[in-house]
């Protein structure tokens, strides 16, 4: 992944774009954003951006505690979308973003295959005691916070999902949505035996709470999903599916910019009674004393993962 970033003619025009590339999948991205700041408390933005769905959407990217999102944080969330959002500071260390885009994720959907249904997503971050949580306000106190420095934040989503395809086709290309046994929501037999969902509604909310203080950090994040309102070719057997779990994950900088440790842990209350859930923990080491360079060992349990990908879990 390498990322570019400047501004155009002025400060206040800037622009992000990515090229990205996984080998395991043999995919090759390209994308980004423009952005222009009126001033602190408005900036608007067009091009590919994340649905707000959980704190791992807004920012931390690549700090995090762990090798990636926890299970608990990839399982609900939705994905990257081609849009429109504003985002700035409603008051001093409250801080606002709102996104409009195509759909909960855009990866492997064709333009021609798109609804006029869009995905809404609002999330709210009050940092009330230092007004920052460090650099992208990453997972763990890498910069030795001397005085507590506190995150909360809500985030909100909706949208009517599509499975981006022929009904007729086992596998959707709509491959964001899942229930908490990991399979495609999408995906033919998902629901009931024969029977496709070709069109759901998807809401969700998530809190998140977090402190950092001279190494040691704390994060807390709850979610709440809602799939109803099933379009099938069939009948099914339930009308709606509710989920909730939550994520959590502690840190301590044994060498401050050198080396942390962390553990990890999140769990789900499905509606099938699964419980999936995850604990363990692992280390990060710093050759440079650089948050941008890291060397990471974890030892993880996942129990009846309820994310699922070809190079995740």
């Amino acid at each position: 992944m390498i990322w570019f970033s400047g501004f155009v003619g002025t400060p206040k025009l800037s622009y992000t774009f990515t090229v990205w590339t996984i080998m395991p999948t043999q995919q090759t991205l390209v994308y980004g954003n423009l952005q222009y700041r009126f001033n602190k408390h408005f900036r608007v933005g067009i091009g590919v951006a994340p649905n707000l769905s959980v704190r791992s959407m807004q920012g931390p990217f690549p700090y995090y505690a762990s090798t990636d999102r926890t299970m608990g944080e990839d399982a609900l969330r939705g994905g990257f979308t081609q849009g429109f959002f504003v985002t700035g500071e409603i008051l001093p260390k409250l801080n606002y973003t709102v996104m409009l885009g195509n759909n909960l994720s855009t990866l492997g959907i064709q333009a021609s295959k798109e609804t006029r249904d869009f995905a809404k997503s609002l999330s709210l971050v009050w940092m009330p005691t230092t007004g920052e949580f460090g650099p992208r306000g990453g997972i763990s106190d890498f910069e030795h916070h001397k005085k507590a420095a506190t995150r909360f934040g809500t985030s909100i989503v909706s949208s009517r999902e599509d499975r981006f395809n022929n009904i007729g086709q086992a596998s959707p290309d709509n491959v964001q949505v899942r229930m908490t046994d990991g399979l495609l929501f999408f995906e033919t037999g998902a629901l009931a035996d024969g029977v496709t969902v070709d069109r759901a509604t998807y809401e969700m909310i998530a809190i998140d709470a977090g402190v950092k203080y001279k190494g040691f950090s704390v994060q807390l994040e709850v979610y709440g999903r809602r799939l109803y309102d099933f379009d099938a070719d069939g009948p099914v057997p339930i009308s709606s599916i509710k989920d909730y779990g939550y994520s959590l994950q502690i840190s301590q900088m044994v060498i401050p910019k050198r080396l942390a440790i962390y553990a990890i842990n999140s769990y789900f209350w499905d509606q099938f009674k699964r419980h999936p859930h995850e604990y363990g923990g692992g280390f990060n080491f710093y050759p440079t004393n650089s948050r941008s360079w890291r060397l990471n060992g974890q030892l993880m349990r996942v129990y009846k993962s309820a994310a699922g990908g070809t190079f995740g879990l």
